[in-house]
């Protein structure tokens, strides 16, 4: 596939059309959520994976089910469970007999072998099993018996989280976490939401999305999203917010250096211009400005920063000085 033109305005236009008719699809079944649907395709464009977290009922599996169905998409569930071990997830070899009576070894495909990955409950099993899943998104290949095996192009995971149950979970350390390029809180829905949600819900069969665009599609506009040029301000303005993360670092203000323990990596930088750059291409527009790189903000740097003993007892959460960062640039 010959690299799509950074220019091309008849790729952007067509970009930004496909993204209308994919939240039109994906409105057809799911209510709401306005914000958490722009997000989770911004990282499907840029080639990231997201952590959703969120209460039970809030439609999670739907919305990644509908996602993948809107683009004509490939779709595996995994329930993770404290038994699960890493070859219920990649995959594992198998004996097969042929009619000469021969045996020989044959790769059994798991269920991450699909293009959109839901990894349902992911602090619920072993940090073994976690491992093998984050080193897959990371590599995009699993080995076994000395072969290396692709996984599908596109390769998207969206892994959830239960908040209100932290008995019987593992947590995903800090740098594992940093895997993921977006961090997705959903919250309840409004009155009038819910209201729509359970008069569609209990009135019959919900309408199926139609699919946007092909796959090939699909990686030409993920591809075009890279090579969309951004000016040098709007790159130094993400690396200064994250490097303002930084409690050692001297531009960081003094509420940092008290509330947080540790700041963002370089990959936090990384995910603001990409962020930036899907979040303006599919608004039609050729170029990000600061402003998209403050909308990425909160889902790229919420699970990058740890705060510290001081922010729990001031009930100072890593939101609150995240607002607060970006407040001293307005």
């Amino acid at each position: 596939m010959s690299s799509p033109n950074p220019q091309d305005p008849e790729t952007l236009e067509a970009l930004s059309e496909s993204y209308d008719q994919l939240r039109s699809e994906i409105g057809k079944v799911i209510v709401g959520q306005e914000d958490i649907i722009e997000m989770v395709v911004v990282c499907l464009m840029a080639r990231g994976h997201a952590l959703l977290i969120g209460v039970p009922g809030l439609a999670k599996t739907l919305l990644v089910r509908t996602l993948a169905s809107a683009l004509d998409l490939d779709f595996s569930r995994i329930q993770f469970t404290p038994d699960l071990m890493p070859s219920d997830i990649t995959g594992t070899e198998i004996i097969q007999e042929t009619n000469q009576g021969n045996r020989h070894f044959e790769f059994a495909k798991g269920p991450i072998f699909a293009n959109v990955i839901l990894a349902d409950e992911i602090n619920r099993t072993p940090p073994k099993t976690q491992a093998a899943l984050l080193e897959a998104m990371q590599e995009q290949h699993v080995t076994a018996g000395g072969e290396t095996h692709n996984l599908d192009d596109p390769f998207f995971v969206l892994a959830t989280q239960n908040p209100i149950e932290q008995e019987g979970t593992y947590p995903l350390p800090e740098a594992q976490l940093d895997r993921f390029m977006l961090n997705v809180w959903l919250d309840y829905p409004s009155f009038d939401e819910e209201v729509d949600v359970v008069r569609s819900t209990t009135a019959g069969p919900q309408a199926d999305p139609t699919p946007v665009m092909s796959t090939d599609d699909l990686r030409r506009y993920q591809n075009f999203v890279r090579q969309i040029p951004v000016a040098d301000n709007v790159i130094e303005y993400a690396v200064q917010t994250v490097a303002r993360t930084r409690p050692e670092d001297d531009a960081s203000p003094e509420f940092i250096s008290k509330y947080l323990s540790y700041g963002a990596g370089p990959r936090a930088s990384q995910y603001l211009i990409l962020g930036a750059k899907t979040l303006s291409a599919l608004d039609g527009r050729m170029t990000p400005v600061e402003a998209d790189v403050r909308r990425m903000a909160t889902p790229v740097l919420r699970h990058r920063i740890v705060p510290n003993f001081n922010a729990e007892a001031d009930d100072v959460s890593g939101v609150d000085l995240i607002d607060r960062l970006l407040e001293m640039d307005r």
